[in-house]
């Protein structure tokens, strides 16, 4: 027999392609398995070239170590076949292990094929010689061989099939298992080489017309490289961008959850808003429809809770509304809801077996309001009326409902509180009445109906006008000229006071524009903000927007907000106050006195202006008591730095007491009532001819 060597180099780097090929099919089995669609097969068949290709490069490499002591050569059909062969039984492994499951008998088949395939890879490419006279096999290595390769199959595919999914420390299991698998690879290998004798005088016949061995070995091995290489910086790169999508689309659940989260839910207090009960009410309605049964809508407002918010502050009221939100959520079942609908209102929708089963609920709601809150070591004292509309019965829509039971609360309340009332149809008419009004209100919205009315403001001691106050009417087209007390809170309750109160800025500005360019620039129009309004995200931009269409001097405007409002959130406030006081807008604490004030907060409150409230006005010449406070009033604002304005001017007895303490400007019937645009300048110019 013909004396065969190896070459060590050659040998090793084998070693080397066998592992690094063994590393690179378990990680794109594991790519394979997180696939989804036709990406599977895209990497199933890069995968099966990638490992086909290095499986086959160990092959090559091997046999190029061989060694004998004449020419050889390589026959290239058989080369190529012997390639596609390895690519063949790579893709039916990968198919194989990114199945669901890998049962015994299922991973035994696999064994067998894709070891049959690997023998028939090697065998094939020992017959690219073309030996003449044949090369003499040993039984017993060749039998050997065959037995490596099957075992060597059924432990990578079992390998594989553990290792494909993203566990911790993955990487490093698995270069280990490529070690051991690309040991197994390489054992078959030469295990098959041992079993291949050549008889004397043999010659290679594929030397003169099929591939030289010189030089094959470096292009094999750096192709073979070269493809793993990408295949596997393919996978890795992959499966960063996959971790990053992943990141990114948690990150946008999450703040989805958080956007829904606010958009349906009370911030305060974490309960379901209106939008949110809406929604639900419509649900209980439908399944109501399918299912039968009925519901009542429990409208709660708390007794008394005004007057603990006025006496110890927002922040503790704040802090008892939570205390109450809790407190009946305690005993909440999971297909009822409660929600906060507004200030101190609540209302709870419960799912009912019989209507005779709420008047237990309702004075379970009342029961546990009437018991005492312990609140920043304040006890406080409150109760509850309820007010409660059924379904079927009580209405038709959520806003029906609601309408019916906020009737129902207040006939509660009128009957003495800490009760609850059932809606009857003797209450209809009111409820009827409010439900028409937010009807015609929103017609009003949409048509236009509304109108401002200016009520002049005089300097105190010359008696020159110096600007006015833009009061809000709406002309109902049956009622005629409303006032805000007959339609505001209801503005308020439903959001409608954002689009009125945008409406009621713009045309201030508008007509100050007139003004502007008839020559009376010294003066300010005063607008009022609601608490809604006021809390509304896009009040600042309304007011730039405003200002630039009509070129309007930011100082010509004087917005004007209830010290309640600007101190119950006194931080957020300043916020918005600080933005406005930056353009120039003028701010005006309006009926200062009359609610719960910081003289802390008011320092720090950029305003320009304090105007005293007509209640204490009223009764100047009458009650020491509030002469004192306007005194006093008057005397802080000055101290402070800030414009005193006095309204519900109606005597000349208060003008002149005003006056004499030192405010700036007046304002009241005495002077001017409030009038249409054209009527008021009549007024200011007749006043103008009379001095």
């Amino acid at each position: 027999m013909v004396s065969a060597s190896y070459s060590p180099s050659l040998v090793f780097i084998s070693l080397c392609v066998a592992i690094l090929a063994s590393y690179t099919a378990l990680d794109l089995a594991g790519r394979i398995a997180t696939a989804r669609g036709r990406t599977v097969y895209l990497w199933m068949s890069g995968g099966a070239l990638a490992m086909g290709f290095g499986v086959w490069s160990m092959h090559f490499i091997g046999m190029l170590a061989l060694q004998l002591p004449l020419e050889l050569g390589y026959d290239l059909g058989l080369t190529v076949w012997s390639l596609l062969v390895a690519i063949l039984s790579s893709g039916f492994a990968l198919w194989l292990v990114s199945q669901p499951r890998l049962p015994a008998l299922q991973l035994l088949f696999g064994a067998l094929v894709m070891g049959a395939g690997i023998s028939a890879m090697h065998y094939s490419g020992m017959a690219a010689l073309r030996m003449q006279p044949g090369i003499d096999y040993d039984p017993a290595l060749v039998g050997l061989s065959l037995v490596i390769a099957v075992g060597a199959s059924a432990a990578a595919l079992s390998i594989a099939f553990r290792l494909r999914k993203h566990t911790p420390y993955v990487h490093l299991v698995r270069a280990g298992a490529s070690i051991i698998m690309g040991v197994a690879i390489v054992g078959m290998h030469y295990t098959g080489m041992a079993a291949a004798n050549f008889p004397v005088g043999s010659f290679c016949g594929a030397a003169v017309d099929g591939l030289s061995g010189k030089g094959l070995d470096n292009l094999v091995l750096v192709t073979s490289l070269a493809v793993l290489v990408i295949a596997l910086l393919t996978s890795v790169f992959d499966a960063r961008l996959d971790a990053s999508t992943a990141a990114l689309a948690n990150s946008l659940t999450l703040a989805n959850e958080e956007l829904t989260q606010l958009a349906l839910h009370d911030t305060l207090t974490g309960l379901p808003n209106r939008t949110l009960l809406a929604d639900r009410i419509s649900q209980a309605m439908a399944k109501v429809a399918e299912q039968g049964g009925c519901f009542s809508l429990m409208f709660i407002d708390l007794d008394g809770f005004k007057p603990v918010n006025d006496a110890f502050g927002h922040h503790l009221g704040d802090r008892l509304l939570r205390e109450v939100a809790l407190r009946l959520r305690e005993q909440l079942r999971s297909q009822d809801t409660l929600a906060r609908i507004g200030g101190d209102e609540f209302v709870l929708l419960v799912r009912l077996s019989e209507p005779d089963d709420a008047p237990q609920v309702a004075a379970r709601q009342v029961s546990l309001l009437s018991k005492g809150f312990r609140v920043d070591e304040h006890d406080l004292q409150i109760s509850a009326s309820v007010g409660i509309a059924l379904y079927p019965g009580n209405g038709q829509t959520a806003e029906e409902l609601l309408m019916n039971a906020d009737a129902a609360m207040y006939h509660a309340k009128g009957a003495g509180k800490n009760g609850y009332s059932f809606f009857d149809v003797s209450m209809n008419t009111n409820a009827r009445k409010q439900l028409q009004l937010l009807q015609d209100l929103r017609q009003a919205v949409e048509q236009n109906q509304f109108r401002l009315h200016y009520q002049p403001k005089f300097d105190a001691t010359s008696g020159q006008p110096v600007g006015a106050e833009a009061l809000l009417r709406w002309e109902h087209p049956q009622q005629g000229l409303l006032l805000p007390e007959h339609f505001i809170e209801l503005a308020e309750k439903t959001g409608l006071i954002i689009p009125i109160g945008e409406w009621v800025l713009n045309e201030a500005c508008r007509q100050m524009r007139m003004w502007f360019d008839q020559g009376y620039s010294h003066w300010r129009i005063a607008v009022n903000l609601s608490a809604l309004q006021f809390c509304y995200s896009g009040l600042v931009d309304s007011v730039v927007a405003s200002l630039e269409q009509h070129g309007l001097p930011a100082n010509s405007l004087t917005l004007e907000i209830t010290e309640t409002t600007a101190m119950s959130d006194a931080d957020a406030s300043m916020t918005v106050l600080q933005k406005l006081s930056q353009m120039g807008v003028d701010l005006s604490i309006d009926d200062f006195g009359t609610g719960y004030s910081s003289l802390m907060y008011l320092k720090r409150l950029p305003a320009n202006e304090l105007k005293i409230d007509r209640g204490f006005v009223r009764d100047l010449e009458h009650d020491s008591d509030d002469a004192a406070i306007v005194s006093a009033i008057v005397a802080l604002g000055q101290a402070l730095g800030l414009r005193i304005v006095a309204e519900g001017v109606e005597t000349d007895t208060q003008q002149s007491f005003l006056t004499t303490l030192g405010c700036d400007a007046l304002q009241g019937f005495l002077l001017g009532q409030p009038l249409p645009a054209e009527q008021f300048m009549l007024d200011i110019h007749r006043a103008e001819l009379s001095r």
